[in-house]
């Protein structure tokens, strides 16, 4: 069985997908890069590798302002 909290790719239908409309998260790109994101259904955020930047999603609404994302490098600092 996959795992579903494992991220994924924001393209393609999800069920279960937190009220995000699948269609909305196909269309969606980083601000920064242009590129595709990445759904993380557990953390609810869209990540983009590139940028080093998690987009939050709110009440199932992409927050897709970069001074509101989570910079990915605060994880790599902090200790286990």
């Amino acid at each position: 069985m996959p795992d579903t909290d494992a991220p994924q790719p924001a393209s393609g239908p999800r069920p279960g997908a937190a009220g995000i409309d699948p269609k909305l998260l196909e269309i969606l790109v980083c601000p920064v890069t242009k590129q595709a994101l990445t759904y993380d259904r557990a953390a609810q955020e869209l990540i983009s590798e590139k940028a080093g930047l998690a987009f939050p999603i709110r009440g199932g609404v992409p927050i897709m302002l970069v001074e509101e994302a989570r910079r990915l490098d605060e994880d790599a600092g902090s200790p286990a």
